[in-house]
């Protein structure tokens, strides 16, 4: 599961943000999360509450915010949601997609 190593870097990240600002508590932390990312968002909130215990982000939100998958295709350069990364582009019907969302994984806030 390596998901828990990625919560273990946002905890990190947490941390020393909460550090930087002599924070006491944390009370959320917000993350993107791209649909085609390869995480599992189930795992990361089983992941996140063991990471935070015994430290200030013991009972703190996890709030995961899913970036839908986004492409633009290589040959007509049109634009399209699909719903698995290699599902053919709805004009010209080639699967040679160009990722332009949907990879994300980035800390966006923290609550203090």
């Amino acid at each position: 599961m390596h998901e828990f190593s990625i919560v273990q870097g946002i905890v990190g990240i947490a941390l020393e943000s909460a550090r930087k600002h002599n924070a006491g508590h944390i009370f959320a932390v917000e993350v993107e999360v791209g649909q085609a990312s390869g995480v599992e968002k189930e795992a990361m909130e089983f992941a996140w509450e063991a990471a935070g215990k015994g430290t200030i982000l013991e009972g703190a939100r996890l709030v995961l915010k899913v970036i839908p998958l986004q492409v633009a295709c290589r040959n007509c350069l049109t634009p399209y949601q699909p719903a698995e990364l290699f599902d053919p582009c709805p004009v010209c019907g080639e699967v040679n997609p160009e990722v332009v969302a949907g990879k994300e994984l980035r800390v966006v806030a923290i609550e203090v």
